[in-house]
């Protein structure tokens, strides 16, 4: 078992030169061809030139592509963590709701709701330091997405795959997201335990205030954060990102969804937290923080991977071994080369 971190990912970006070094050779091949058709036939063109060889004109460009390849994993820097240790932390468990409901692709903040809400649980994370984190989806129904982790690139990396097609059963089920998120919470380690519901507050269950009092006796604090314009508008219907149409009612009249505050002030309400309207990033992350903050840090025990080693130098010895390939693989058939044959070509 072991795990596995990129250091500089954005050294990826070189990777984008091997598609273009490819079209450049391909379209340097056909400019070759056309200019040689002009000169003359190709059986001439052979005879005035017999040591060339389209074959190895290809395998230079895959040697070249591997060893770009392997230069850049090598500025990338991979690390394996081979070494499992228990360690001991403080801070809070919070769990994120995120609603994924219809609704929550309303353009009235922008890029929509539903990434508005990822951005804010994203800087969230960000800004943690010890706390373990879990993340739930809901709609008609509460779904499970991460269970309580200390693996915050784990957490957004689930977080940017939900979207409003994982749950069939459309309306927002806050009473279900809070009901689960019960089950997240470790009863032998009596830790401050935090929800954090993102939403519209569209289409709520009435007993959802009931069930955030509950969970405020079970000592869970809720905090909700509404994501939205109480103005409204309307949900798009898109297809491969283009807009077909805006979703319509039974009369055939467009929709307008409208961001709910009523709802989410009393769900916070009810079990001793408070509502933050989601509109400024920054001030959320700082109400969040103060409010993490103000809390007793409980201490906890946590498996983490430690001792990570660099494999850069694997990829870099390879990177170097393909230049060195190419830098004696000649464009021309050499003698070995005809000796060997071992492309099979007529010389």
């Amino acid at each position: 078992m072991f795990d596995f971190q990129l250091e500089e990912k954005i050294w990826f970006w070189v990777l984008l030169s091997i598609p273009v070094i490819t079209l450049l050779f391909v379209i340097l091949q056909i400019w070759k061809r056309s200019a040689q058709k002009r000169f003359g036939n190709s059986k001439l063109l052979k005879r005035l030139s017999p040591n060339q060889s389209l074959f190895k004109s290809i395998l230079k460009l895959v040697v070249l592509s591997l060893a770009i390849a392997c230069l850049t994993i090598a500025l990338v820097n991979p690390k394996i963590g081979t070494k499992l240790e228990t360690i001991k932390r403080q801070g809070v468990d919070i769990v994120f709701a995120v609603d994924v409901s219809k609704s929550m692709l309303a353009e009235d903040v922008a890029p929509n709701r539903l990434d508005k809400s990822k951005q804010l649980v994203t800087q969230i994370i960000n800004n943690l330091a010890s706390d373990r984190v879990g993340i739930i989806a809901y709609a008609g129904k509460a779904f499970p997405q991460l269970p309580i982790t200390t693996d915050y690139a784990s957490a957004k990396m689930f977080l940017q795959n939900m979207n409003t097609d994982m749950l069939s059963s459309q309306g927002t089920a806050i009473n279900e997201a809070i009901e689960l998120a019960k089950t997240y919470f470790d009863d032998d380690q009596q830790t401050n335990r935090v929800l954090i519901i993102i939403s519209d507050g569209e289409d709520h269950s009435d007993v959802a205030g009931n069930v955030a009092e509950e969970a405020s006796n079970e000592g869970i604090r809720i905090f909700t954060i509404g994501v939205g314009d109480v103005k409204g508008g309307p949900i798009p219907i898109k297809r491969n990102g283009v807009l077909l149409n805006y979703k319509k009612d039974s009369q055939g009249e467009t929709v307008v969804t409208k961001l709910n505050e009523d709802t989410l002030k009393e769900i916070a309400e009810e079990a001793n937290g408070a509502y933050i309207n989601g509109s400024n990033t920054s001030e959320v992350i700082k109400e969040i923080k103060d409010i993490l903050n103000r809390m007793d840090k409980t201490e906890f025990e946590a498996k983490e991977f430690a001792d990570f080693k660099d494999q850069f130098q694997w990829f870099l010895g390879f990177g170097i071994f393909f230049l060195f390939i190419d830098i004696f693989l000649l464009e021309r058939k050499t003698a070995w080369l005809k000796r060997l044959n071992l492309f099979n070509e007529n010389i």
